[in-house]
């Protein structure tokens, strides 16, 4: 753990436009606590008009504050948004000393969740506003990926099969129900969906098997509060790997509900692993990770130890 906000600058990077337009209406109120906060003309704003440019923004950010610590000032990254934007934010801030702050403003704030950020506008702005930092692991994804790198971090899950589909068609539905768009989008995909056939390597082992989906983890949460790998520790090197093996359709639709407490992993068709590696393979798989789309594998998943430093709540 460590704190500061010695003389500093705090860049927020936000799409107004974002969550329907909500972004947009809190923004005031997420500045103005802010500059009431933090020390005077420490603040910045940029804002983005699409994915490309709150991107290279943050970069941009991350590029600057890192020249600024040879000048002794600690300049941070915040981001304001959903779990798209808190995965640009870390992507950008990964493998450096650059404080991320995490401002959610979207339906699912799964990552600030996984690293006990509140999910609340107002008491995240604060966290940042203490200064209270924290270590934490990342996980490393390499492959074909759908924006033609080949590489990205990810802070939450990792997601093919059944929970990957759902995913995908919620960020692609016309209709936006919050929270309840998850839910919606994945009674749309039951009535047709069956067992995928997955290769994986965990750890160098091989494993053959068909299942409903494997997601592996970083932190725990997904699908707009969903904990799907409830063990899931940001700081302990590993990720944490839920299989659910071929079940009737009734059986998933049984677990759905519980997967929002964690308890679908009583069910004897859940298995919880843990390693440092996986490779994921398999037809017609498709994965998502942190709310976006990745593509279609192979994927290698690696667990990398204290990668990035962001803003927590003061220990209790």
């Amino acid at each position: 753990m460590g704190s500061s906000h010695d003389p500093a600058r705090l860049t927020l990077v936000v799409n107004p436009t974002a969550g329907s337009g909500r972004t947009g209406r809190v923004l005031p109120l997420v500045t103005a606590k802010l500059v009431a906060g933090l020390p005077a003309d420490s603040l910045r704003v940029e804002r983005a008009t699409s994915w490309e440019e709150a991107r290279r923004l943050c970069a941009e950010v991350v590029a600057n504050a890192r020249e600024a610590r040879a000048e002794g000032r600690s300049d941070s990254l915040l981001v304001m948004g959903g779990d798209g934007m808190m995965h640009l934010g870390l992507n950008a801030a990964a493998g450096t000393d650059v404080p991320l702050g995490l401002i959610p403003a979207g339906r699912g704030n799964d990552f600030c969740r996984g690293v006990e950020v509140p999910t609340h506008w107002g008491p995240a702005v604060q966290t940042i506003i203490a200064g209270q930092t924290r270590r934490i692991d990342l996980m490393s994804v390499t492959g074909a990926l759908v924006d033609r790198t080949r590489h990205r971090w990810v802070g939450s899950i990792v997601s093919t099969g059944f929970d990957a589909r759902v995913n995908y068609r919620t960020n692609h539905q016309k209709l936006r129900l919050g929270q309840l768009s998850y839910g919606f989008a994945a009674l749309a995909e039951l009535s047709r969906f069956e067992p995928l056939n997955y290769r994986l390597t965990i750890d160098g082992v091989p494993r053959v098997q068909p299942a409903m989906f494997i997601a592996v983890g970083n932190a725990g949460w997904f699908g707009g509060g969903m904990h799907g790998c409830p063990q899931a520790d940001i700081s302990d090197g590993q990720l944490d790997i839920t299989v659910i093996n071929p079940v009737s359709r009734l059986t998933l639709l049984r677990l759905l509900p519980t997967m929002y407490s964690g308890g679908f992993v009583k069910d004897p068709a859940v298995e919880l692993l843990r390693a440092s590696s996986v490779e994921v393979d398999g037809d017609g798989l498709y994965a998502m990770a942190d709310g976006e789309e990745l593509g279609p594998v192979p994927l290698t998943l690696r667990a990398v130890p204290d990668a990035l430093t962001v803003y927590v709540p003061a220990p209790r």
